[in-house]
C-alpha cells in the first residue's frame, strides 16, 4: 500500500513538501494518539540540529535559527495540529490505530480511498517542515507550534505551556481557503443527553426490521454547516416518526455518527411494529422521495433502505420510551440557527446532532454548537438539554472553548494581505470562520500573541470525501516563505 500511496506524489514540483505529507499519511495519528508522529517530527527536528520541547500535555514546540542577516528579528510561530479526525467509509477495512492511509491522485487533488484524508492538519505540518528545511528560505526567528487533540475538544492548545513560547506573532496553518485569511472564528461546546430505559418485551404481532440511512456527504460541522447537508440522525428520526404516525413502533437500538465535529453520514436502527414489509418500506420510500427533492443539491446521494429482520431480538424500548426519543430527536434542530449580523456571509450560531448510540440500559446523544457570541453558543446547548430534559434524560455540557474575538487592527493580518495582493495580484478576504480555531486560546494563554489564520484548498474535511489541492498547497507554501520574508524585514 505505502508504495502506491507514493505514486500520488511523483513528479510532483515541490518534492520536500509531498515527502513530508506522504510520510505524515503513514502514520497513525488519530486524536489521542499522536506519539509515533510526534516522534517521527522530533527525530526530523534532531536530523536538522532544531531545538524541540514536548510540554506537558504532548505539544512539540520546534524552535529554528534565523538565516544570516536576519538573527535580529523578532521570532514569528507557525501552528498546526497533529492529529486527524478518522472516519472510514462502512465496507472499508482499516484499523486507524495501526494502518497507513491509502492515498491516490485524481486530477489536483490529493485523495484517500475509502476514509479521512488527515490534511487536516497534516498539510500544516508539512509545510511548516519544508519551510523549516529549505536552505535558500529567508527569515527571521521561527517556531513551531504544533499541537495534540484538536480535534477532540482543541485539548492540546488548552494545556500549552506558554513559557516555552518565544513569539508574540503567530500563523495558523488550519484554514482551507485560499486567498482567505481569517482573524476571528466561533467558539463550541458540547451536550451529551442520556436517555435510560427498560426493555419490554416486543409485541407478538411485531416485525423485527433494520433501518439504514447512508450516502450522505457529511463533512467538518464547522466549515461546511452552511451548506445545508442532510444529518443521518435527523433523517433516521424523521423517518421513524413518519412510521410511528400509523404504527405503534418499538425501538431495539439507534447507532450513528462518528465524532463531535462530523456531519454524520450513516445510521443503522433496528425496530420492531406489527405490520408487513410492504407497507413499512412504502413509508420509507415516501421518506425517502421527499428528502430526495429537498437535498438533491446538498447531499444529492442521500440513501435509507429497510430491509425485514429476523434476528432472534425479543425485548426492545416500550412503545411510549420509543416515541419520546424519537420525538426529541425529530424536534431538534440540526444546521444553522442564526448569521452573523456584523459579517457579511458568516455563520454566528450552528448545531450538529453528531452522535447517537445505544447500549443495554441506556442511549447517549451528542450534540456540538458553535458561536461567535458565547451567550448565543451557550443558549442554543440549553436549549437542546431541555429537549431531552422534557423526556426525562440526563443532561450536561462539556468541552466549551472560546471564540476567538476578531482584530480588524491585526498587524499580522494586515501584513499577510499585503503580501497576497502584492504577489498574486488579488486582493485578499480578512474575515472570521465559523469553524473552531486554536487561535483563541492559544492568544489567551500567550500575552501579547497576535494571530491569522490561513490555508491551503481543502474540501470536505471530517469525511471520506475529503481532499487537498496540489496546486493550492504549493502556492500557500511559497507564499508563506514571502511571509516570513516581509514579516522579518518590517521588524528589522
Amino acid at each position: 500500500m505505502s508504495n502506491l500511496s507514493k505514486e500520488a506524489f511523483k513528479d510532483l514540483e515541490m518534492k520536500n513538501l509531498w515527502n513530508y505529507f506522504y510520510n505524515l499519511t503513514q502514520i497513525p495519528r488519530e486524536s489521542g494518539n499522536e506519539q509515533e508522529v510526534r516522534n517521527y517530527l522530533i527525530k526530523e527536528a534532531e536530523k536538522n540540529n532544531f531545538e524541540y520541547h514536548v510540554d506537558k500535555s504532548g505539544n512539540l514546540i520546534i524552535k529554528v535559527k534565523a538565516t544570516a542577516g536576519y538573527e535580529s528579528a523578532p521570532s514569528l510561530a507557525l501552528q498546526g495540529h497533529l492529529d486527524m479526525v478518522c472516519v472510514k467509509d462502512e465496507l472499508i477495512v482499516h484499523d486507524f490505530a495501526k494502518d497507513p492511509l491509502n492515498v491516490y491522485r485524481d486530477g489536483d487533488f490529493i485523495k484517500a480511498k475509502g476514509t479521512t484524508l488527515g490534511a487536516d492538519n497534516g498539510v500544516a505540518v508539512a509545510i511548516i517542515f519544508d519551510l523549516f528545511t529549505d536552505k535558500e528560505a529567508k527569515h527571521g526567528p521561527l517556531e513551531a507550534i504544533f499541537t495534540v487533540s484538536e480535534e477532540t475538544g482543541l485539548e492540546g492548545a488548552f494545556g500549552l505551556e506558554p513559557s516555552l513560547i518565544e513569539s508574540r506573532t503567530m500563523i495558523n496553518l488550519d484554514s482551507e481557503e485560499e486567498g482567505v485569511f481569517y482573524i476571528g472564528c466561533a467558539g463550541g461546546i458540547e451536550t451529551k443527553a442520556i436517555f435510560e430505559f427498560e426493555k419490554r418485551a416486543i409485541d407478538k404481532n411485531s416485525k423485527l426490521f433494520e433501518l439504514n440511512v447512508d450516502s450522505l456527504l457529511g463533512g467538518h460541522s464547522g466549515g461546511e454547516i452552511h451548506k445545508q447537508r442532510a444529518n443521518a440522525i435527523s433523517v433516521t428520526a424523521r423517518t421513524l416518526r413518519s412510521i410511528a404516525d400509523k404504527f405503534p413502533l418499538q425501538l431495539i437500538s439507534i447507532d450513528g455518527g462518528t465524532k463531535r465535529n462530523v456531519i454524520p453520514s450513516t445510521t443503522k436502527t433496528l425496530f420492531a411494529v406489527p405490520s408487513d414489509e410492504k407497507e413499512i418500506c412504502s413509508i420509507v420510500n415516501t421518506t425517502l422521495n421527499l428528502l430526495k427533492k429537498e437535498f438533491k443539491e446538498a447531499d444529492p446521494d442521500l440513501n435509507i433502505e429497510c430491509t425485514i429482520k429476523d434476528n432472534g431480538e425479543k425485548q426492545a424500548l416500550s412503545h411510549e420510551s420509543s416515541i419520546s426519543l424519537i420525538n426529541a430527536l425529530f424536534a431538534t434542530h440540526h444546521g444553522v440557527d442564526r448569521v452573523s449580523q456584523t459579517i457579511e456571509d458568516l455563520v454566528e450560531t450552528s448545531s450538529n446532532l453528531a452522535s447517537i448510540r445505544t447500549t443495554e440500559k441506556e442511549i447517549t446523544i451528542i450534540s456540538s454548537h458553535r458561536s461567535s457570541l458565547q451567550s448565543s453558543r451557550d443558549h442554543v446547548a440549553r436549549r437542546w438539554n431541555a429537549i431531552f430534559e422534557l423526556i426525562g434524560a440526563k443532561t450536561s455540557t462539556e468541552n466549551g472553548y472560546p471564540a476567538w474575538t476578531p482584530n480588524v487592527d491585526s498587524p499580522i493580518a494586515k501584513l499577510v494581505a499585503r503580501v497576497w495582493q502584492k504577489k498574486m495580484g488579488q486582493k485578499a478576504k480578512v474575515t472570521a470562520i465559523h469553524a473552531g480555531l486554536e487561535c483563541g486560546i492559544i492568544n489567551s494563554l500567550v500575552e501579547g500573541m497576535d494571530s491569522v489564520s490561513m490555508g491551503p484548498i481543502l474540501l470536505d474535511v471530517h469525511s471520506t470525501k475529503e481532499r487537498l489541492s496540489i496546486s493550492s498547497t504549493e502556492k500557500l507554501a511559497k507564499f508563506l516563505r514571502d511571509v516570513c520574508l516581509e514579516f522579518s524585514l518590517s521588524t528589522l
